[in-house]
């Protein structure tokens, strides 16, 4: 996951960056383990602006937030950016649906979880 053939950060990767902040959100502020909780969030959509490249040895950093929090879902508002600036490099949102773990189907986001994220809610 580090430099593609044009020498840059290749478009897939910030989807990863995405999907690893939030979950890794979820699992340390929501208490979600990922292994064995009876319910999961399923990304089931997703966009990325690119705004400048980013190469490998790059330092980045994430930025979360939550743009809508819904009954059985949360909107992300996601940004990547370098630790010698101050723009993001690459913005974006993705949508976590929350399932029941066996069925699939769409369930209230657990209440712990709903909490945290509650903590992320930008007006």
């Amino acid at each position: 996951m580090d430099n593609d053939v044009y020498g840059h950060v290749n478009n897939v990767t910030y989807y990863s960056y995405f999907d690893t902040v939030a979950n890794h959100f979820l699992i340390r502020e929501g208490g979600l383990d990922i292994h064995t909780s009876p319910v999961i969030a399923l990304v089931v959509e997703s966009m990325c602006s690119y705004h400048a490249p980013v190469a490998y040895p790059d330092e980045l950093v994430a930025g979360l937030r939550v743009d809508k929090l819904s009954t059985r879902s949360v909107t992300y508002g996601t940004a990547i950016f370098t630790t010698t600036g101050k723009a993001a490099v690459a913005q974006g949102h993705f949508v976590h649906v929350f399932v029941d773990r066996e069925s699939r189907k769409a369930t209230p986001i657990p209440d712990p979880i709903r909490a945290a994220l509650a903590t992320l809610v930008v007006d």
